[in-house]
């Protein structure tokens, strides 16, 4: 049981990477195609930043969920659940101000701007 949830949590790892090397690649090839059709930086650069923003918020959830697979499901200690809780806190606020970033408002908010 144990080396099957170590597979899962590591595939579910690995997927969260895999995630984010594509947001990357895919940020890079639409910003060189709005580069070329537009001709104007500013939008291709927004565009490139708001895919790779979007690509590591989505990886970060993947790899929330690889972490406490570990944690949980194969060495349950006080120190791994410290472990876990400062990097889901760590990754919330990364998440939190990456929203804000991106969108101009907290994950909370409904459409209202700050």
């Amino acid at each position: 049981m144990e080396l099957t949830l170590h597979t899962l949590a590591t595939g579910v790892e690995y997927l969260g990477i895999a995630i984010l090397l594509l947001s990357t690649l895919l940020g890079l090839g639409f910003f060189l195609r709005d580069v070329y059709r537009r001709n104007t930086m500013d939008v291709a650069y927004n565009a490139l930043r708001e895919q790779l923003g979007k690509g590591i918020l989505l990886s970060l959830e993947f790899l929330i969920i690889s972490d406490i697979i570990y944690t949980i499901a194969i060495e349950l200690t006080v120190n791994n659940l410290l472990k876990l809780g400062l990097v889901v806190l760590i990754r919330t606020f990364l998440s939190f101000t990456m929203e804000l970033e991106l969108s101009g408002r907290w994950p909370w908010q409904k459409n209202n701007k700050m």
